[in-house]
């Protein structure tokens, strides 16, 4: 790892030291949407919530508790999603919020991402709330072990099961006894989650 991979782009410094969109009254902040995702046990944790006219977000607030990237990551989200429509907003990714903030560290990169599903969140609560569940899209799941033909859903269900190692799911489910080639992206997804919901 080079020493410039640890820094930081002026527009991350400038999203953390002054951050956009803050929500300071969760009270009395009447949201159409509201998404909550993380866990502040595991560092990270994410509340967005949205407003939302003819099918525009007109207002976007958060709060975050997190490290300079979750910070600046969720400000930046949040200027790029206002008067956005819901569908577009809707597919935003880590990769465009990143590339917006001109870049972060690799090792911080999953931080943009609990940004990112917390709006998909309020998306989908705004959608719950006016008949629209016809709107939510679930995403396909995709086969990570291709010897034992185990999703990435798998994986994500075994977590939110309260699943914790890598030992655990392979014991439970034979993910990586074969060829191992899917081993290292398995504990990936195995940290994100947890990162994720804790």
């Amino acid at each position: 790892m080079t020493a410039g991979s640890w820094l930081y782009t002026d527009k991350v410094k400038e999203h953390f030291t002054n951050p956009r969109n803050i929500l300071d009254d969760e009270d009395k902040y009447d949201s159409d949407g509201r998404g909550e995702v993380g866990n502040i046990t595991c560092g990270d944790q994410m509340l967005v919530v949205i407003k939302v006219k003819d099918n525009k977000i007109t207002d976007c607030k958060w709060k975050t508790y997190g490290c300079a990237s979750a910070i600046a990551s969720t400000s930046m989200m949040s200027e790029m999603v206002i008067g956005m429509g819901l569908k577009e907003a809707y597919h935003i990714k880590p990769e465009d919020i990143v590339k917006s903030l001109d870049g972060l560290p690799e090792h911080k990169i999953h931080c943009s991402v609990l940004g990112d599903r917390a709006l998909r969140a309020a998306i989908e609560d705004y959608y719950r709330r006016n008949g629209l569940e016809d709107e939510i899209e679930v995403e396909p799941a995709r086969v990570v072990c291709h010897c034992k033909n185990i999703t990435d859903r798998e994986i994500e269900d075994f977590v939110k099961n309260g699943g914790k190692t890598f030992e655990e799911l392979q014991e439970k489910t034979e993910i990586g006894t074969v060829c191992g080639g899917c081993v290292d992206e398995v504990k990936e997804l195995l940290h994100d989650y947890h990162h994720i919901y804790g």
